[in-house]
């Protein structure tokens, strides 16, 4: 009989305790402790099984849960003898930062203080355990929300200084969701602040903590060394191009399929496996969202439970803001194609809206992105990553992303559509105008005002079309027909409709005076370069190819149509 999905539980004694389905992950255990490896950084998307997994290393190794072997009978660690007897025997100290998102620096480090000071709750009997002399009984009460920035950095490693003493044993340390607190400190302006308060937290925590036995920290991203690990060189630090533990968090096919047939589900396999299938970590491919696999198996419905379960702001705000470039290149991405980048999986936030590459390594370590491929050079030492995006989920999630990038302005963005497919120049006009007043500044970063906000608006603009369009048409961009580069393509898929090429230029002031002379310019330049070429050479008439120029001054927008031929 099948056991009852539990969706949301974090909690590997709830899970146990409440005999909810649950794929044996325990395994991990006994991998990561043969490995010895002092401080152990994870890092793996949302919703992905970090936190229950910590919640797992803290009942097996926590003394306080030396009596709770129950919890890991019948489960793979229990068929290693050694590992039965390490069961219950070490001081543990567990947190979480998963709660700290906090719009100011203030409120941010209180929340962590808080959590520190509720750890010294819990562990409130070493008071009366005569282990603590007069001062570190002092010390022991000053830990709060409020307390000074040293005592803060010095905070768990006092903590493990005093467990390890009351039990004779050097102390566990697992830290989850150790980076939430920096995306926020980067979406909401205090990143140095932030960077400097956690970077002598973990030094002293990590580092330079005499009476640490091992840690795990888990996260999102691998936050660059030069951020807030400078000063830690025993770092082994684990992404989603590594090989260790690549069958440890999420579910891999052979456990999603016995799942389905065990909840009578069988002949679903292959539309989960379209839907749900594509995360890689490491060499291992063919893993699922367990999110996702959760909430199918509850539901017995596909949706994009994965994508939809949090904010995807700042993904959004990165690739709407980039550069022609990047829009380009997620073009690419949404037609289904690879993209070959060179990325460093190290994420300097603060570099985030500046070098071109940071974005694909973020959205490969929130698990957005796959590695297709990747190609090694001898010579120079460098390596390509070939990344797609992972599933139907995601390019479900980024179409909705998409269309919303417009809904200030959606009423007249629909109708521009509507009337580009109509023809309606007139109406194409004054529709296009009031979506580019309401969401010319939308495209770019508000930093640096430059002369290329015409060129982020219009390939975010491309993009839309994209989505708006995709039942109809193929949209192409920046692609070779005749003797250049269009700017914008729609091939028709429907018999009977016509073929679109759209040319966008930003008035030179000193050659066009007008911009009526800028449509002109854009008009010519499609008709020079003989873009229609490749339509033509797909079968559609050229009578049936429309051809706009569409020119750019500021915020104003005109459109012209050549005459067809």
């Amino acid at each position: 009989m099948a056991k009852t999905i539990g969706i949301g539980y974090q909690d590997f004694e709830e899970i146990r305790a409440n005999r909810v389905f649950y794929v044996d992950k325990t395994d991990f255990i006994r991998e990561w402790w043969e490995k010895a490896d002092k401080v152990t950084l994870i890092t793996r998307p949302r919703r992905f099984g970090k936190t229950l997994n910590m919640s797992m290393v803290e009942k097996f190794f926590s003394v306080q849960y030396k009596d709770r072997a129950d919890l890991f009978q019948n489960l793979k660690i229990w068929e290693h003898e050694e590992f039965r007897n390490l069961q219950g025997t070490y001081p543990v100290i567990f947190l979480s930062f998963a709660d700290v998102k906090d719009t100011s620096f203030l409120n941010a480090r209180k929340k962590i203080c808080q959590i520190i000071e509720d750890l010294y709750n819990h562990f409130d009997f070493l008071l009366d355990s005569g282990s603590l002399n007069h001062k570190e009984k002092e010390f022991f009460h000053k830990i709060s929300y409020d307390m000074e920035d040293y005592q803060a950095s010095s905070s768990l490693r006092a903590l493990s200084n005093y467990l390890s003493r009351y039990y004779g044993k050097k102390v566990i340390i697992l830290l989850d969701e150790y980076d939430t607190p920096m995306q926020e400190a980067y979406i909401n302006g205090y990143w140095e602040e932030l960077v400097s308060f956690t970077r002598s937290l973990f030094n002293s925590t990590f580092k330079t903590n005499p009476y640490l036995e091992r840690a795990i920290m888990t996260g999102i991203t691998r936050v660059s060394k030069e951020s807030i690990f400078s000063d830690l060189n025993n770092l082994e630090v684990v992404t989603t191009t590594s090989e260790k533990y690549a069958d440890s968090f999420g579910f891999l096919e052979a456990e999603v399929f016995k799942a389905l047939d065990e909840f009578g589900l069988s002949n679903a396999k292959s539309q989960v496996k379209s839907w749900y299938d594509g995360f890689t970590f490491g060499n291992r491919t063919e893993i699922y969202n367990p999110w996702s696999i959760l909430n199918y198996l509850d539901k017995r419905r596909l949706a994009p439970y994965w994508a939809n379960s949090s904010s995807n702001g700042l993904a959004g705000k990165l690739i709407r803001e980039g550069s022609r470039r990047i829009k380009q290149e997620f073009e690419q991405l949404l037609r289904g194609r690879a993209i070959a980048v060179e990325i460093d999986e190290q994420i300097v936030y603060n570099q985030l809206s500046t070098v071109n590459n940071a974005i694909w390594s973020l959205l490969l370590a929130s698990g957005y992105l796959k590695v297709v491929r990747t190609d090694f050079s001898e010579t120079t030492g460098r390596r390509n990553y070939h990344l797609s995006l992972t599933n139907k989920e995601v390019l479900m999630m980024f179409d909705t992303l998409i269309h919303n990038w417009f809904s200030e302005s959606n009423d007249d963005y629909n109708d521009f559509i509507q009337s580009l497919l109509k023809g309606d120049v007139k109406a194409m006009n004054t529709y296009m105008n009031k979506v580019a007043l309401t969401t010319f500044s939308y495209f770019d970063t508000g930093r640096n005002p430059s002369t290329e906000e015409p060129e982020r608006f219009y390939h975010g603009f491309v993009l839309g079309l994209m989505v708006e369009l995709a039942d109809r048409y193929t949209l192409t961009s920046n692609r070779e027909s005749g003797f250049g580069r269009y700017d914008v393509m729609l091939e028709p898929k429907r018999p009977g409709d016509d073929g679109i090429i759209l040319e966008f230029k930003t008035q030179d002031v000193d050659c066009e005076k007008e911009l009526t002379d800028t449509v002109k310019e854009a008009l010519s330049q499609i008709q020079r370069k003989k873009y229609e070429t490749l339509l033509v050479e797909k079968g559609i008439p050229r009578e049936n190819i429309r051809k706009y120029g569409f020119a750019f001054c500021g915020k104003t927008v005109l459109i012209g149509e050549a005459c067809r031929t």
